[in-house]
């Protein structure tokens, strides 16, 4: 495995930022890190780059101990904060062969990275003149100089247009044929596009760590429905092939069934057997995003 942690935590004094979380990524993996705001992925992105210590557990890159070998570990990682650091002053060239002579990479290699992230039009101009795209492919072209093992991408599409959205996407999906991609990102269209499978943290612990094609190919369906008047628990469990239930407001429920039979008839029967009004009823596939916000609200 390219990515091993094992029940990681970090404790900011009386605040736990990550709760021993454990999770693996293989060579040729793309994997989508998402969760609301706050709930532990940059500080996860950190511990796997060596940039902070965790309070307790094991991190390996590349069968390393970063925590024991964190020079070692770095070699092999290339990553892309969400806040990219670049010396705007400096010229694209010029920058990225100061990174080349950082890393002790060949000069020829600058060329190629330059020409893989689409930098060429703009390689004579100052970081600083740039656009956000083209900044965000900048700060990508040093992330990948090394050739590292390990791709650690946080938030690297933010800011970007329709165009250059395709285009960064098709150049991480290129990226994580030979590497092992951790991709941190709020846009749910992004995960399902490029990456082939997902962990989903909430408040320092992780609550899904799925494939994508194990999401797609789910029985589960989920069916928002509002009667006429507020029903007991007990009443709503009678439902066959329920795996979970929400009040959310007055008489709305919110239904999870595990089954690949439309449940909606089954509603309206179990309705007319109780006395009961549907006053409105839609259902939603089951998707990356709906899973997310069953997860994390």
């Amino acid at each position: 495995m390219s990515i091993q942690l094992s029940s990681i935590s970090k404790v900011y004094g009386n605040q736990t930022a990550v709760n021993s979380i454990s999770f693996e990524a293989k060579k040729g993996e793309i994997v989508g890190f998402l969760g609301p705001n706050g709930a532990g992925k940059s500080t996860t992105m950190k511990i796997l780059t060596g940039y902070i210590q965790p309070t307790e557990g094991e991190v390996l890159v590349g069968g390393i101990d970063v925590l024991k070998n964190p020079i070692e570990a770095q070699k092999k990682v290339g990553y892309l904060p969400e806040h990219n650091p670049l010396y705007l002053d400096m010229y694209v060239r010029e920058y990225l062969q100061f990174q080349a002579e950082i890393y002790n990479v060949d000069k020829e290699e600058v060329n190629k990275v330059i020409e893989k992230v689409g930098l060429t039009p703009e390689v004579s101009k100052k970081i600083g003149k740039l656009s956000k795209g083209y900044r965000q492919r900048v700060g990508l072209a040093a992330a990948i100089l090394h050739n590292p093992e390990v791709l650690i991408l946080d938030e690297p599409t933010t800011g970007l247009d329709p165009n250059q959205l395709v285009e960064i996407r098709a150049l991480i999906k290129e990226l994580g044929k030979d590497k092992t991609v951790l991709l941190s990102t709020h846009i749910m269209q992004e995960v399902e596009a490029v990456c082939d499978s997902v962990i989903i943290i909430n408040k320092g612990e992780i609550v899904s760590n799925t494939s994508l094609q194990e999401l797609k190919t789910s029985n589960e369906q989920v069916i928002r429905v509002t009667f006429d008047y507020k029903l007991e628990e007990q009443f709503i469990k009678r439902l066959p092939n329920l795996t979970s239930f929400k009040n959310t407001i007055e008489n709305n429920w919110t239904l999870t069934f595990d089954s690949s039979e439309d449940m909606r008839p089954l509603i309206f029967d179990f309705a007319q057997e109780n006395g009961l009004k549907i006053l409105g009823l839609n259902t939603e596939n089951k998707n990356l995003e709906s899973l997310f916000r069953e997860l994390t609200s």
